[in-house]
């Protein structure tokens, strides 16, 4: 008997024993057992695993006063104070768990809106609006003025095109030592033109080489006293 056959002896055993309901339940634990191990090597087959989006959930609009919290701060910590104040007020209206302003993420243009007139001038108020993600909080302007929708439009518009440019798929680069592809049209050269052409090569370069060799012979026999002028030339300017 092999170990195969006692398994299979074994679990018929286990079955006769079992009522029907539990070998019903038995049954659907296998199928759904072997629908997610499809499920897992279909994820591992894919190169790009999809974000799981989470739902948004109570959206609410809140006017958060801002003044009669800065009169007593230093100027030049107002408009950190002013963000300070806008999770707080969050954490309290949006029943945040333990008061964590970790928990509270302001959006990008919210926090410029506060940063507008400088560290020592924030604004009186915000309107924002607020929803929750789990248990992050996300912030964001309700009314956003024409100079930060300007600047977010300008942005997407960016985005979108690199996303563009990303799915364009650049051409194969050919290796530097791979050799060029002719066209089908083209006639190939026959051997005995390209041994011809080597052999042209070879001859110019020789002659070069003789060329260069004599005019070195001859300025080696070529003295300084024979062929030049026997005193210095005199300067211009001392023979005046």
């Amino acid at each position: 008997m092999t170990e195969k056959e006692n398994k299979i002896i074994k679990e018929e055993k286990i079955e006769e024993k079992l009522k029907p309901s539990e070998i019903e339940a038995k049954k659907r634990d296998t199928k759904v057992s072997e629908e997610i191990q499809k499920k897992i090597e279909e994820m591992k087959g894919q190169k790009e695993v999809k974000k799981i989006e989470v739902p948004r959930s109570d959206e609410r609009e809140y006017i958060i006063p801002i003044r009669a919290k800065l009169v007593k701060v230093q100027k030049y910590r107002r408009a950190g104070k002013a963000i300070k104040i806008v999770k707080e007020f969050l954490v309290r209206h949006m029943k945040v768990r333990d008061r964590d302003l970790n928990k509270i993420r302001i959006d990008t243009y919210l926090n410029d809106f506060i940063w507008t007139r400088g560290i020592k001038n924030p604004p009186t108020k915000v309107r924002v609006k607020v929803f929750k993600e789990g248990e992050i909080v996300r912030v964001e302007l309700a009314e956003a003025p024409d100079r930060l929708k300007f600047k977010k439009a300008k942005l997407e518009n960016r985005n979108k095109k690199a996303a563009e440019a990303g799915l364009k798929k650049k051409a194969p680069r050919t290796p530097a030592g791979a050799e060029k592809k002719k066209p089908e049209g083209s006639v190939a050269e026959p051997e005995g033109n390209k041994e011809e052409a080597k052999e042209k090569k070879a001859a110019v370069i020789e002659a070069g080489n003789k060329m260069e060799k004599a005019a070195a012979n001859q300025s080696k026999h070529m003295t300084k006293g024979l062929g030049g002028p026997k005193t210095k030339p005199i300067r211009k300017a001392l023979a005046k």
